[in-house]
């Protein structure tokens, strides 16, 4: 277990720095303040070129069919999951420790289970007490904080390379030594009490997609806000915090990635020094979740709210994803969202908010990424003077005339280019790398999925675009939700 006062030592990463360079003596140039200006704008238009000339040659280039992070990753006897990705552009890293489970997998009645049990990690163990985590790290330069959603509990540190051991020893500490006192669980069960007040139920948007979750899921377990409800968050207890931590925050359940400024001859032996340690469970993890869904039907909610200053409108369908349903259309569904509302030159925006005015806003988006089922959301905010039914048949309009007109390859390799872009600023970011892989690996994707994905978008085709477009727009399980100001009458 680390020291409070833990400084850089025998088991701290530090890459050796340079020798300093002696300084240049100054130069006097005569050159006058329109000389100095033309140069200038030329280097800056230099580096202009060179930047885009970089960008286009990795999203569109032989790259773009090559790995995407290079990740290196090795296991250890307990089955924990190591994941590397090295980035030597600055000193520092991001660790993040990914639980496979999530709100959807608490047990009924119990709603908002695994959200307050990611509080309580931060309430200590035997060696650390409670707080001190995230005091040790904001001591030691970096800062930390976690993250909870239907499928997955993320935990994550960004942090100088050379403190890397700490942050590590203490992750697998709390791993496999959370302690729990009476008093603390009540605290924070009262803290997220008033999280859910503050985030959702004084929300007015948050508070209707609530519901329309609801709606649209019925019987599965996504319909659980991952807050959880009131008075099942009043209900829960030490013993179901324990029983939740014991069952599911084993090595064999988590995924560990690094990203930055180390690499594999670093990380290896760190991981084997300290999560190596937890020991593994005694039995295997499984998601015990119900699967099904409602028969297929088209749910309308209507909300009023006096905190509303301006309507929306958004619909929201069952799609396949990753893991469930027509599979092979993961890469020709994010081409879609991304072709259809991914941004000021998709269908959507040029449609209803340039074109025709109806519109301050309109967007798609596609989530893929879930142990089972999929979503496709599609949003707009209507115009001054015009009513959500007529801006949701302007939408209906597009989504029709895409169905029987179907796509271009302009359009196509547009959405495709953009999507690889976006890889490439992942890539730059530590933090974002970490996510993009720990996200995917806690749902079921490998290594090599990941890796596959520029090709796998590349591959797609115009026939492939509009298969997922019949899918997507098939009606099986949507629900609209429309957000008005309340009546002033």
């Amino acid at each position: 277990m680390p020291d409070p006062s833990w400084r850089p030592g025998a088991d701290s990463i530090a890459r050796p720095r340079p020798p300093a360079r002696p300084r240049a003596r100054a130069i006097a140039l005569r050159l006058s303040a329109h000389e100095i200006e033309a140069r200038r704008r030329l280097a800056w238009t230099a580096l202009a070129v060179v930047t885009l000339t970089l960008l286009v040659a990795l999203i569109s280039g032989p790259r773009a069919h090559a790995q995407v992070f290079e990740p290196e990753t090795f296991t250890l006897d307990n089955g924990l999951q190591v994941v590397l990705v090295t980035n030597h552009r600055v000193p520092v890293v991001t660790h993040m420790v990914w639980y496979k489970v999530g709100a959807a997998d608490e047990p009924p009645g119990k709603s908002g289970l695994a959200h307050l049990l990611e509080h309580l990690m931060f309430k200590g163990t035997e060696t650390l007490q409670p707080g001190a985590f995230s005091r040790i790290v904001a001591r030691n330069g970096g800062r930390d904080n976690a993250f909870t959603s239907s499928d997955f509990t993320g935990y994550y540190q960004n942090i100088a390379s050379d403190r890397l051991a700490l942050v590590m020893e203490m992750e697998a500490d709390r791993m496999a030594n959370l302690r729990l006192a009476e008093d603390d669980v009540v605290t924070e069960r009262a803290v997220v009490v008033e999280e859910r007040l503050s985030r959702t139920e004084n929300e007015p948007a948050a508070l209707l997609s609530e519901r329309l979750d609801q709606a649209l899921w019925s019987v599965h377990p996504y319909k659980n806000p991952i807050v959880g409800w009131s008075h099942e968050l009043k209900a829960l207890t030490r013993e179901d915090a324990l029983a939740f931590y014991r069952r599911f925050y084993a090595p064999h359940n988590a995924v560990v990635v690094v990203v930055g400024d180390v690499t594999l001859e670093d990380v290896r032996p760190l991981a084997e020094r300290t999560y190596g340690q937890v020991p593994a469970a005694d039995d295997p993890v499984g998601r015990a979740r119900v699967r099904d869904l409602p028969p297929p039907v088209d749910v309308t909610l209507t909300m009023r709210h006096p905190q509303v200053g301006q309507a929306s409108w958004w619909r929201r369908s069952v799609a396949p994803s990753r893991n469930w349903g027509e599979s092979d259309l993961y890469p020709a569904l994010q081409v879609l969202a991304e072709l259809l509302g991914g941004g000021p030159v998709s269908r959507l925006y040029e449609a209803l908010v340039v074109d025709q005015g109806v519109a301050v806003s309109a967007s798609a988006y596609y989530n893929g990424r879930a142990v089972d089922f999929g979503t496709f959301t599609l949003s707009a905010t209507p115009a001054v003077g015009v009513t959500p039914a007529d801006l949701e048949a302007a939408v209906d309009a597009e989504v029709a005339r895409l169905l029987n007109d179907g796509v271009t390859e302009d359009e196509i390799g547009g959405a495709k280019q953009r999507l690889r872009a976006s890889v490439v600023y992942a890539r730059d970011s530590t933090f974002g790398t970490a996510r993009v892989l720990g996200a995917a690996l806690a749902t079921g994707a490998m290594i090599e999925d990941i890796e596959a994905w520029p090709a796998r978008i590349a591959a797609v085709t115009a026939d492939d675009v509009m298969r997922a477009a019949r899918v997507a727009f098939g009606r099986a399980n949507t629900a609209t939700a429309i957000l008005l100001p309340e009546s002033r009458t």
